[in-house]
């Protein structure tokens, strides 16, 4: 005979995005925590394993492919759980595999029997057989755990030769003893072992895919005149600036040399003059492509020293990748090939009705040219890389097939898992989210347009909580080159600092555009456009201004440096306040050492009070404990009593973090609270 089927059913295996199509997405050094629903017919007693294999990148050690299995375990109503570790980036593939606890089976169905005084001779007989094969599986990993098993077996066959009721008494005891059936688990028979149909993959990124704060700039503009074209070199000078706000990952829009073919001029002008800079999304001229700079920024040995003085100050440069061109690109005389030409032979500019780019054409993605075309874009990717950078901006993904993105990252993260992708999506839901699942490591949000308390909560839990949190890493922006939303333009400075509140605790990784710090709010009627944009001109920035709130950007920075609750985002729990106008959460990190307590004022024009109730349960508090809470910002202490406190917050001060902490016995008799 064969081997025997197996009759055991898997399903609902978690995680599991569209039948393993997708890789969710985890870090390194975190558990990725699956579960699946797993039974048979009858009564046996069931094992499984996770198991899980590094796929990607490749590894020169042999059996890098093996499977390293974790145990399983029971929780309720035939579902199983396991935490698997993720020691590194990659891409990883796990499946659930499950067979019959034979000797636990038969332990149970022996015991039940002579609790019964109901014949148990076969029983025994079978159970001496059972030992036999354990002892030889057990034989090639540990002599003495064969040996303890034969002489199990030895002693059941003894007493059914003696038949007397002690002999089948202690053999009875014996062979059901936990010490016995814990160690035959050691040593399982899996040749009816039935595993999932399927492989699902997981993307493990870097810390950095999860936790990060982001500080854009227009590097042309850092020699800080409207005058004088800024260099890189006038980018190493503010590198100390911006770390000590806190940030750790400088972006810069592109640097590519600029088209002059239909270049914009100031505020975006389809008519430039000689002296304007024009966008620098209008990629390629005579003097290069994607993998060129733009002369008046400096060299290529210019920008490598910038990213080397970056990371001196724990910076790490991020870089647009935006794969459009000028109408003057390299590409089009060179490849004209990838580019789709119109019945009189002209090629269509970027559009967006009523919006127009007439400086910018589109490659032909899915074009019959497609085969080299993506190649080529890939080249870029790899190009930088090797230039090091290590995070891309991508501009505009929705434009682009999501295929081909699915296609790319997968490409490039086989052998870099470590490079992030960030998607600047502003568009349609289900477009962002197909795009978490081709891969990008992280997305841009409606964040921006969201300002009152129910919309706010709403989507802070889908992007917490719902199936999206698996694949799709929300990026908290307040404001962009493009985006400088009306509560910016009315709310003066403490709508500056709520919306950078919200963002930096709300989120494990938000981003400013510069500007930001100094409460920019200048717009151009009717528009959430700046004006004088930067992104058609040279913008000179300040070293201050009297609407400073750069101390403030440190201090929440530094809060989310020394707090590892701050690092999380499926942590976020929304709290009851009695207050439209109060948006109050918690976080507690996965060690519960850690637990913040969160308010943020959603007016900029007049203080709010409310009476706020806490999750005392998350904290580990009893309701009638007293309890210490530090104020982080402001680093005054309290001491509160009960699940409520009534708080105040004003245009000054819009939030406060506080940090709960448990006090112990000898201070539980203080009965004063604030």
């Amino acid at each position: 005979m064969g081997q025997r089927l197996g009759s055991i059913v898997i399903e609902n295996v978690e995680p599991e995005l569209e039948g393993g199509r997708y890789a969710v997405k985890r870090v390194a050094g975190e558990n990725l925590t699956l579960s699946a629903d797993i039974f048979k017919e009858g009564h046996d007693f069931l094992s499984a394993v996770a198991r899980l294999r590094q796929v990607a990148p490749p590894r020169l050690d042999h059996g890098s492919h093996q499977s390293i299995e974790t145990t399983m375990r029971e929780i309720n109503n035939d579902r199983w759980t396991a935490q698997v570790s993720l020691p590194s980036e990659g891409l990883y593939a796990f499946t659930v595999e499950a067979w019959v606890d034979v000797y636990r089976t038969w332990a149970a169905e022996l015991q039940r029997k002579a609790q019964a005084c109901q014949p148990i001779f076969s029983e025994l007989r079978e159970g001496a057989a059972l030992l036999l094969e354990l002892a030889g599986r057990a034989q090639p990993r540990s002599a003495s755990d064969a040996l303890t098993f034969s002489n199990a077996s030895r002693m059941i066959g003894g007493s059914l030769d003696e038949s007397l009721p002690s002999a089948l008494d202690s053999a009875v005891r014996a062979a059901t003893s936990s010490a016995l059936i814990e160690l035959a688990t050691l040593y399982p028979d899996r040749s009816s072992a039935v595993r999932y149909q399927r492989e699902l993959p997981v993307f493990v990124d870097r810390e950095k895919a999860r936790f990060s704060s982001w500080y854009e700039m227009f590097p042309r503009s850092a020699s800080r005149s409207e005058k004088r074209h800024g260099t890189f070199k006038d980018c190493e000078s503010w590198l100390r600036d911006i770390s000590e706000m806190g940030f750790d990952t400088l972006y810069f829009p592109p640097i590519h040399p600029i088209g002059k073919t239909a270049r914009k001029g100031k505020n975006n002008s389809v008519v430039a003059l000689s002296d304007d800079v024009g966008s620098p999304w209008a990629i390629g001229s005579a003097e290069g492509g994607h993998k060129s700079i733009h002369p008046q920024l400096g060299t290529m040995e210019d920008f490598k020293h910038l990213i080397g003085e970056a990371k001196s100050v724990n910076l790490e440069v991020a870089l647009d990748l935006a794969f459009q061109c000028a109408p003057d690109h390299p590409y089009l005389t060179e490849h004209p090939e990838w580019f789709y030409k119109r019945p009189d032979g002209t090629i269509k500019t970027a559009e967006n009705p009523p919006k127009r780019y007439e400086d910018i054409v589109n490659f032909d993605f899915l074009g019959p040219a497609r085969q080299s075309l993506w190649p080529e874009l890939k080249s870029v990717v790899l190009f930088w890389i090797e230039v090091g950078i290590k995070i891309f901006r991508v501009d505009n993904p929705h434009t682009k097939p999501v295929q081909f993105w699915e296609w790319l990252i997968r490409e490039i993260q086989v052998t870099h898992p470590d490079v992030i992708f960030l998607a600047e999506a502003f568009t349609r839901p289900k477009m962002m989210k197909a795009l978490g699942k081709a891969g990008f490591s992280q997305s841009y949000t409606y964040f921006t347009w969201r300002n009152f308390k129910g919309e706010l909560t709403d989507y802070l839990n889908e992007l917490s909580h719902g199936p999206v949190a698996q694949y799709m890493r929300g990026n908290l922006w307040p404001n962009t080159p493009d985006i400088l939303p009306q509560i910016l333009q009315q709310g003066g400075t403490p709508a500056f600092k709520l919306r950078f509140a919200l963002a930096a605790t709300l989120s494990p990784s938000y981003g400013i555009y510069c500007g930001f710090e100094f409460c920019e709010n200048r717009a151009l009627p009717g528009t959430e456009e700046y004006v004088n944009s930067e992104k058609y001109q040279l913008v000179e920035w300040p070293g201050d201004r009297k609407a400073d709130i750069r101390d403030y950007i440190s201090a929440i920075n530094q809060i989310r440096q020394l707090h590892p609750a701050l690092r999380l985002s499926e942590n976020l729990t929304f709290c009851d306040s009695d207050s439209e106008r109060v948006l109050v959460y918690s976080k507690v990190d996965s060690d519960k050492t850690d637990k913040l307590l969160i308010a943020v004022s959603l007016d900029p024009y007049a203080p709010q009070e409310a009476i706020i109730n806490l999750p005392l349960g998350d904290y580990g508090i009893e309701e009638h404990e007293t309890y210490q809470v530090h104020e982080l910002l402001s680093d005054t202490r309290s001491l509160w009593k009960g699940p409520t406190a009534q708080i105040r917050l004003t245009p000054e001060s819009p939030a406060a973090i506080w940090s709960v902490l448990r006090l112990n016995r000898s201070e539980q008799s203080f009965d004063y609270y604030d």
